[in-house]
């Protein structure tokens, strides 16, 4: 059931109305008559887009946390009008504001007297609704004095960025203070940007700023700008959506312009796997270029010589994860320790050890033995081949055999102790799911096996088989697989894999990345002592904090010998924590899920988005109140601040967790409700005025740049 509160009251009605602008610091151009309804503002932002990344990059960061947003394409001559009817109109009587934000590609993207930039000014004023100019130029009409008077124009790649007090007080408090942009090559610009101090008078309040470079002083990046009753965001420098410095700031962005109040939530996360524990790994053959046992050599070529963690493994690895505060998930084969102890008089010390440890980790079932279980393997060549029945028929494993290995695996694990999540699983090699180009379909009786031992969450090679599915019973979770080898338990030996992949035949490498479309070779090989530390310790904790970032949930995954011998994946795990640790406050801490949890947040985003890309959501503010419907079954994510509770039909609760400033969370409506309500607390009055020179009711065009100074966009950055 909606709710709606009327005032009742001519003064309590004007006072309410009148807390709406000012909770969103300005006030109306002509405040709201007492005898008139409250406004209704829908949860949805406009995003006027000039198809380039910055807009683009605003646009991904609304999609992934779930926030309804409409783009406007000015390129396309089919799009629709900005005027005061695409902007507002009323609704169950009173006045409506259709978009709670605005996004410009810049501070006025529009031709001189342009009737749409009008349009949209009167209505920022009219109904408070604040802007963010993506990427504009630093110039008087944006509060900033041009460039060349004692500014910047030109490569920020590498600047040294500063989240200032009023930053860290505002929309940035869930960051440290300090990060770099990215340098990734010396030799292209990645990054553009324009830094200036505000001009003299104008009411404007820097968030983000940095040195010049070669000068003194600092200069904005990243500010507020208030003037003629409306309120800027004004961005400076030029990013896309998936480098760290827009990834940092994405979240201060979309929380200023929305105030908080929005639909949709995002968090942090990083999980990380460790498959074949108790079990151990074939190891890479740095002469043959293959791996011996495994089915990349030719049969009976090398000999075996396998990696497997030992007690004092363990020991370190309890002990970095209690350090740490992040708990490693173990995917483990019980049938490894029996093995073990067949071939060792009974004995088998990493076991022990680890069941004796074994409430410092999350604990996945791996299968038994860790078979392959999709199509029976001919490995009688290189690369090997689905088994075939005379009728030519592809030859799978059985149900029976596929059942057994999960049955047995739980049933170990049972006896040893460990705390167990039946539902879930991840099979050896996630075999049993499609394999390119061998086995293009699943095993036709994984499914059934499935069911058959309630498993509920299945694991997936995201490289492969990124989007959630199901397969019977079960829904997919994806993993990110590190590129810290399964077959190498040494720096060396990593650094030699490496080399062989990515270098040409030219260079002494296989020449796989050689006309791949998405595999880039190396220069040169990398050193075997310094490469790993000095390049692929670096590149893989950049891609896992892009993942991180992005705040992607989805977990990656290493393998028990890279926890063995050298440790070669604690320094990888180390530098994401200490960067994220180094970049966030207290406020915004890791999330570190469980498969299940993962798989359950994947699955209701996916409900979600779904539901607000078709247009069966709706959610409005009225006042204190914010009202969202949806289809039944799916839950409501949204962000708001700290003090809303939710509206029962007896009574009140608290809603959502505290994240980063604010609390969020998903919720359903309750017993005998069609909707979720949402009481917001009282917002203070925002600081600073309105007013200060700057734009009229009609601003004039963007400024020419200075002779010699283009505005690039900024280059694609691969991840």
């Amino acid at each position: 059931m909606k709710r709606t509160r009327v005032r009742r009251t001519m003064r309590t009605a004007a006072l309410t109305a009148g807390a709406l602008f000012i909770s969103l610091g300005v006030l109306p151009a002509d405040p709201v008559r007492a005898e008139e309804p409250e406004v209704r503002v829908d949860l949805r932002v406009l995003v006027v887009s000039d198809g380039g990344p910055a807009t683009s990059a605003i646009a991904a960061e609304l999609d992934g946390a779930g926030t309804p947003y409409t783009v406007v394409e000015l390129a396309d001559t089919g799009r629709p009008v900005i005027d005061a009817a695409f902007l507002a109109d009323s609704a169950d009587g009173r006045p409506r504001a259709k978009y709670q934000a605005v996004v410009l590609p810049n501070d006025n993207p529009f031709p001189s007297g342009s009737p749409e930039m009008a349009a949209l000014v009167a209505y920022e004023k009219a109904y408070g609704i604040p802007q963010v100019d993506a990427y504009t130029y630093a110039r008087p009409q944006a509060g900033l004095e041009y460039p060349v008077n004692g500014g910047y124009a030109g490569p920020v790649d590498g600047i040294a960025a500063q989240v200032t007090a009023a930053g860290q007080a505002g929309p940035f408090g869930y960051l440290d203070g300090a990060f770099a942009f990215e340098d990734n090559d010396p030799s292209v610009d990645e990054s553009w940007g324009f830094l200036s101090r505000p001009r003299a008078g104008a009411d404007f309040t820097t968030y983000v700023d940095a040195p010049l470079p070669g000068g003194t002083g600092r200069g904005t990046l990243v500010g507020e700008y208030r003037h003629d009753g409306r309120r800027e965001l004004v961005v400076t420098f030029v990013s896309n959506q998936y480098q760290r410095q827009f990834r940092l700031l994405a979240r201060g962005i979309v929380d200023w312009m929305t105030q908080g109040v929005r639909l949709g939530s995002s968090r942090n996360y990083f999980s990380v796997h460790v498959d074949d524990v108790f079990a151990s790994d074939d190891r890479w053959d740095t002469e043959l270029n293959c791996t011996p046992g495994d089915v990349d050599c030719q049969p009976g070529q090398g000999t075996p010589n396998p990696i497997r963690m030992t007690p004092d493994d363990v020991e370190h690895a309890t002990q970095w994860s209690r350090s740490r505060g992040f708990t490693l998930d173990l995917a483990y084969n019980g049938g490894g320790s029996v093995e073990y102890r067949e071939e060792h008089g009974g004995a088998d010390p990493l076991a022990d050890r680890l069941t004796a440890d074994r409430d410092a980790f999350r604990w996945v079932n791996h299968t038994y033995d860790h078979p392959y279980l999709g199509c029976e393997q001919d490995v009688s060549i290189v690369p090997w081949k689905c088994a075939t029945d005379p009728d030519g028929s592809t030859r799978f494993v059985t149900r029976a055999e596929i059942s057994r290995q999960i049955a047995d695996n739980r049933q170990w694990a049972e006896r040893a102790g460990l705390p167990l999540e039946a539902g879930e699983l991840v099979t050896g090699e996630h075999s049993g799911l499609k394999l390119l180009p061998q086995q293009p379909e699943d095993n036709p009786n994984l499914a059934p096996a499935l069911a058959d031992n309630g498993v509920a969450w299945l694991g997936s090679d995201n490289s492969r088989d990124p989007a959630q599915r199901q397969v019977g019973p079960a829904l997919t979770v994806s993993r990110y697989p590190m590129n810290v080898f399964y077959n190498v338990g040494r720096a060396a030996e990593q650094v030699d894999e490496y080399n062989w992949i990515y270098t040409s035949r030219a260079q002494g490498g296989s020449g796989i990345c050689e006309g791949s479309a998405t595999t880039t070779c190396l220069d040169a090989p990398l050193d075997t002592a310094t490469g790993y530390t000095g390049y692929i310790v670096p590149l893989e904790a950049q891609i896992a904090m892009g993942h991180v970032l992005a705040g992607d949930p989805r977990p990656h995954f290493i393998h028990q010998s890279n926890l063995a011998e050298d440790r070669i994946a604690y320094p990888v795990l180390d530098r994401v924590l200490d960067q994220y640790a180094a970049l966030y406050a207290d406020n915004a801490p890791l999330v570190n899920l469980r498969m299940k949890d993962i798989g359950a947040e994947l699955r209701e985003r996916a409900a979600w988005n779904g539901a607000v890309k078709a247009g069966q959501v709706t959610g409005h503010r009225i006042g204190d109140t914010v009202t969202v419907t949806a289809p039944e079954g799916i839950a409501v994510p949204a962000t708001m601040p700290s003090g809303t509770v939710r509206t029962l039909p007896d009574g009140t609760a608290a809603f959502g967790e505290p994240y980063a400033g604010t609390v969020s969370g998903r919720v359903s409506p309750g017993t005998g409700q069609d909707g979720v309500t949402l009481s917001l607390p009282t917002a203070p009055a925002a600081g600073g005025t309105t007013g200060g020179s700057g734009h009229g009711t009609t601003p004039a065009p963007v400024a020419p740049l200075p002779a010699g100074v283009t505005q690039p966009v900024a280059p694609g950055t691969e991840h």
